[in-house]
Formats: C-alpha cells, structure tokens, sequence
C-alpha cells in the first residue's frame, strides 16, 4: 500500500509538470519530443519482448498521432486548456502510469477475488435510446425519428455506476440512436455526464443537435467529447443522411471550436464512399480545415437496414486499399482506427468483455450483447437486476466466454504467436467459426432483421466467401510484414 501511496505521489507530481509545460510553445515541444522517446520506449523496445514488433510500431505511430494532433487543435485555439488538464486527470493515471488510482485499484481486485478474472473489462458501450432525429441508409441501429426505445434514467445511472464501481472504469461510450435525444424522469444525457465527472465519455452523435448551448455545456463539464458521424464531403454525407445534413454538421463543429471542445469523426465506409476514402483530401479536410482530434473508421456490417444493402460493405480487395491507405496515414501523423483493418493495435478483437482493453455493448432494450456489430444476445439488464444480479454476471455466460476462449486460441494470450490480426473480428472475419462455435442456440437477434441472418443460408455463405477471400488477402501480409519482421 505504501508503494502505491508514493507512485501516486510520484504520478501527481509528473502531471503538474505536465501541465505546466502546456503553457508555453517550448514547453508543449518538449511534451512531444519527451513523450515520443517515452512512448517509443514503452511500446515498441519494451513492448516487443512480448510482441510482435511491427504490432508494437503501429500502436507507437497511432498514439504519436494523436499526441501531435491534439497539440496541433490546441494552439489553434481548438481545444481549451481546462479540457486538457480535465483529460491528463480522469484518463492520464489509468492508462499512461503502471499503478492505478487507489480506488480504481480496490475496484479491480475486488472484481478479481469474486469472479476469478484477471481483469474486468476496460469499458461499456451503452445506447441509451434508438431514437433519433435522422434516418440513414444501413443504419446498424435500425433508427427513427418517431419510434425507439429508451432505457429509463434509473437503469441507466444503475449501469453506469456498476461500470464504475464494479469493474472500476472511467470510461463509458455512449451510442444510438442519437445520444442528445435523450430524455428520461426529466434527466438529458448531458445530466449522465455531468453527474459521473470522474468518468470520461465518448458520444455518437450526427451532430445536427450541437448547438451554442450544447457546446457551452460541453466546455463547462469537460468529461465529454462527441464523436461525429460523417460519410465523405457534402454529396455523400447528405445522400446517406439527409439534405441540409453536412451544412448543419460543419455549424456544429464551429460551436465545439469556438467553446473549445475537441471533437472526433465516425465514418462509415461503403463501396460508395471508398474512393473519397483513399483520398488525401478527405484526410486534410477534416483534420486540417475542422480540426477533428482522431478519427474512427467502420467498414459497413450488413446488420440492422444494412441487411437490405448487403452489396454495400467493402470488398475484400478494398479493404486491403483501405489497410494500406491506414498505414500511410499513420506515417503522415494522422490518428485513425479501423475498428477492422486496426486490429493489431487492440491485440485483435476486444468484444465479449475481453479481460485487458476489452469491452461489451447494452442496447436501447437492455440486451447486453459481446460487440456493436453483434446483433445476439442471452442477458438483458432488466432480467439480470430483477433476479438480484449485475452487469457483471453477463459476462460469464456460455456466449461471452466462448467468445474470450477464441480471443486467446487466436493470439490475445500469446501475441508472440498471434494468428492473424488483419482479421480481428469473430463474426465479420471467421463467421463459420462464430456460427459453429460461439454463438449459441439461445441466442436471441437484437431485431427481426439479425434473427433471420442467424438462419439465413444465403447470409451464412455470403460472410463465409467473403472471409475466404479476405484470408487469401491478408495471410501474406501477416506473415511477411508481421510474423517475419520479428
């Protein structure tokens, strides 16, 4: 207890300085220049005694990144001050510092002495309402403005507060439907965030409701950033998501600069939008010009309305355009992730509430599912509570731990010997072995739609084909480019 009481005092001390050296432009230099051979040091010389080194060199090109391009925002006036200094704090001890906070640390081992896991997930993705004002094409969410479902405030603090005291995180994602559409027991989302101010937040959103107001709130809480989903320029953004969309979109980001609130990207990639994709200009675009602070990626997944447009999801052949166009832009400093194509900087698939960085997803209905892009479901949270239990038992059905299983067999226990991880996802990369494997029976679809592509043949033999090929693809590359340069 001692030593962890004097690496506190020691990590205080390195914040402070930290956050000193923001104050000047020589000192932000030295931030960077400091934290590049600290980085460098960590991840790939230390790091590659365990791991492959070329997975170690992506993860040290990625964090660069967004270390360079967070401190690019914040001398342009992008990014305030208070919101640095409020990230180092929540963010900074749990994923920067070898020990924890104290009561994080208690949380951990408490969860360790009951459930005999190492370690409980790193976060939950929660979606705490379908609704939304937008209609998008391929929508995973199946959304609507007029219809949806809502979690009750009262189960939804009831889960956050699990995540927090439970499995000791600071760290909540929130989807949808469109977040700021929230409204239970008189409750917004931006109360949610407000409320758990030692917690940090991610939010989908189409960012048409970000208003002066909503900027300014924003600001003021500092836990909470929106990451916002575009699909290309004006054309294709408004093709998919409405008239007027990308126009209210750009008003948006103008409010989160001018309040000084970092903002991210979401972006869906479809065979319509994948040359805009491969383009420098997009790239620029957005993190020149907006000022995006990073950047995700999501291939299409043929679930929800994406059923009906099944021809939409990238081919093989362009997903490997898209890795190759992910790695040049890692090298340029911007800091994107391919939720597929980055797979080796997760150490593959973190779904089914993998034991380190892992997490899992509860939906508008309370289903608790392994992924997003997993549309099946045993627990719900409405069951589980009724019954006297927590988020927490949802992790140790057959379901979940099947799928932890394959997550080791497939290199998370031995990253040395790490099968391939430019196929990361067990059910878009290795849906035979999902079917046949994991999923199970009992497995309820999260809607009609992922109900009949569970017992859809022409489902099962399309992702079968397309896996075929995608291994054809990318089993060359690991080898050479990963497994030799070791």
């Amino acid at each position: 207890m001692l030593n962890k009481i004097a690496s506190k005092v020691k990590q205080n001390i390195y914040l402070s300085l930290i956050k000193r050296a923001f104050n000047t432009k020589t000192g932000r230099k030295i931030i960077l220049d400091q934290f590049d051979k600290k980085i460098y040091e960590k991840i790939v010389k230390e790091g590659s005694k365990n791991e492959l080194e070329e997975v170690q060199r992506k993860k040290y090109q990625w964090v660069k990144a967004l270390l360079k391009q967070g401190l690019k925002n914040y001398e342009k006036g992008y990014i305030s001050y208070d919101i640095i200094e409020k990230i180092l704090e929540v963010l900074g001890f749990n994923n920067f510092f070898k020990d924890s906070l104290l009561e994080v640390e208690k949380a951990k081992e408490a969860f360790r002495k009951k459930y005999h896991i190492k370690n409980p997930p790193c976060f939950i993705t929660v979606s705490p309402t379908q609704i939304c004002n937008l209609r998008c094409k391929g929508c995973y969410a199946a959304s609507s403005p007029e219809t949806g479902a809502t979690i009750p405030f009262d189960i939804l603090d009831r889960i956050l507060k699990e995540n927090h005291n439970i499995f000791g995180s600071r760290f909540v994602v929130i989807s949808g439907g469109e977040p700021l559409m929230y409204e239970s027991q008189g409750k917004t989302i931006l109360d949610v965030f407000e409320k758990y101010n030692d917690t940090f937040f991610i939010f989908y959103t189409n960012g048409t409701l970000i208003t002066k107001e909503v900027a300014e709130k924003l600001a003021k809480m500092k836990n909470a950033i929106p990451q916002i989903s575009v699909e290309g320029f004006e054309k294709e953004t408004d093709e998919r998501r409405g008239k007027g969309v990308f126009q209210r979109i750009l008003n948006g980001m103008e409010e989160l600069r001018k309040a000084g609130v970092p903002f991210t990207l979401s972006i869906t990639g479809t065979r319509k939008n994948i040359d805009i994709l491969l383009s420098d200009e997009f790239y620029d675009f957005w993190f020149e010009k907006q000022g995006a602070s990073y950047m995700w990626q999501f291939q299409l997944m043929p679930i929800g309305r994406g059923k009906e447009v099944f021809d939409l999801m990238p081919l093989p052949e362009e997903r490997i355009k898209l890795y190759r166009k992910w790695e040049e832009l890692l090298r340029r400093g911007y800091p994107i992730a391919d939720f597929w194509n980055s797979g080796v900087l997760s150490n593959g698939c973190i779904a089914y509430g993998r034991e380190g960085g892992g997490y899992f997803y509860i939906d508008w209905n309370g289903n608790i599912m392994p992924c997003v892009f997993i549309p099946y479901y045993v627990h719900n949270v409405y069951d589980l509570y009724k019954q006297g239990k927590t988020i927490a038992d949802a992790l140790f059905s057959d379901f979940f731990e099947k799928g932890r299983e394959w997550q080791k067999k497939y290199g998370y226990a031995c990253p040395k010997k790490a099968e391939n991880w430019l196929m990361p996802c067990s059910i878009r990369d290795h849906y035979k072995y999902f079917k046949e494997n994991i999923l199970p029976e009992n497995a309820k679809g999260e809607d009609e739609f992922a109900q009949e592509a569970k017992n859809s043949k022409e489902y099962y033999e399309k992702l079968v084909e397309y896996d075929k090929k995608l291994r054809e693809l990318t089993q060359p590359i690991w080898e050479k480019e990963y497994k030799e340069k070791n």
